[in-house]
């Protein structure tokens, strides 16, 4: 009679510990993800400014001195130079002055933040106030004046609130971690890997933008640009997961996914203008793939006359960071790496000299 054999079982100090472990990160998780909404606050929104010179210094003071921090002013020198900073991304709207008496004008962009112009109609909403006061104390007729908001950039009908954009973010970074996942694992040799990567963003790049733009309707402006944005973004994650991974071995999916899902994505700012960070993590997300890629293709749909060179050369160095990392892996390491052996190509039979 045989007496089977039990697997010995986890020492209670580990198992305890193990517990624990997971605990801390789960809230190290929760934390990354919610950190950036709990220390985001209205600071530094760069606003374009333009009317007398009288009038504007007066509504700078009045402002700065309410809220010190909320607004970054840029005085603009009429209001075509107003909606031309607004259009080329240096401000998120802007308030146009005229004489005294006559009433403001608001200009926001929807399309660059919610937030940014919820806040720019609370501004309207208080100029207004003050100008009814004004026309009142004077004697006139406050129904006959009102501060107008004029949305210069507005979302399409398609996505009038904007949030199928900003919620395109987690999937592009999540779908870049994956083809870089599944390409450590599967494919072996440098040369391939890179040819991969180059098949997965083109392929990528086209499917993304059938569903987002052609079927969704949350992208706008040039298909063909829109293609190169995603494709190129995807890659910029994945090539940086492969890089690591030839270089540190399975440790590196690690260390790319830590960079990537924890800190970079929540420093994107997707929902908000990056200046809301406390600084300067909101200028460093920029520069990390999640945040380059969320004002690229926010730009390449509504913001045509944007200079985009910043985040065009931040994905491109982080695709070259990942080329190079894994060609440098392939050289440090030749130890084989363990993929199914149906995915090799067979190897070539020597005869034997007698």
């Amino acid at each position: 009679m045989s007496i089977p054999l039990t697997r010995p079982h986890t020492k209670w100090g580990v198992a305890i510990a193990l517990g624990l472990l997971g605990s801390l990160v789960v809230g190290l998780v929760v934390l990354a993800f919610l950190w950036p909404a709990k220390t985001s606050t209205p600071q530094n929104l760069p606003v374009g400014i333009t009317g007398p010179a009288a009038t504007v210094s007066a509504l700078q003071e009045a402002v700065t001195s309410a809220s010190p921090d909320a607004f970054d002013f840029t005085e603009a020198t009429d209001r075509a130079d107003a909606v031309a900073q607004i259009e080329n991304r240096q401000t998120y709207g802007a308030i146009v002055l005229g004489a005294p008496g006559t009433a403001p004008e608001v200009l926001t962009a929807p399309a660059a933040s919610a937030a940014a112009t919820q806040i720019l109609t609370g501004v309207a909403t208080q100029l207004q106030a003050q100008l009814v006061h004004q026309v009142s104390a004077a004697g006139g007729d406050p129904s006959s004046v009102a501060v107008e908001v004029t949305p210069v950039v507005p979302l399409s009908a398609e996505d009038p609130a904007g949030t199928g954009l900003a919620a395109a973010s987690f999937p592009l970074t999540l779908g870049g971690m994956l083809g870089g996942i599944l390409i450590s694992f599967l494919v072996v040799g440098p040369i391939r890997r890179l040819v991969a990567l180059a098949g997965f963003g083109v392929g990528v790049g086209v499917i993304l933008a059938l569903i987002l733009q052609t079927w969704f309707g949350f992208l706008q402006g040039d298909f063909w640009l829109n293609v190169t944005g995603m494709g190129l973004s995807i890659v910029a994650t994945s090539a940086f997961i492969v890089g690591c991974t030839s270089l540190l071995g399975s440790r590196g999916i690690a260390v790319g996914a830590i960079l990537t899902l924890f800190v970079g994505n929540p420093l994107a700012s997707a929902a908000a203008p990056w200046q809301f960070l406390p600084t300067p993590w909101g200028a460093i997300g920029q520069f990390l793939v999640p945040g380059a890629s969320n004002w690229l293709l926010r730009a390449l749909s509504y913001f045509p006359n944007a200079d985009l060179s910043q985040q065009w050369w931040t994905l491109i160095a982080w695709v070259t960071l990942g080329a190079v990392l894994i060609v440098a892996g392939h050289f440090r390491s030749r130890a084989a790496a363990r993929v199914p052996a149906n995915t090799l190509e067979s190897e070539p039979h020597t005869v034997a000299s007698v």
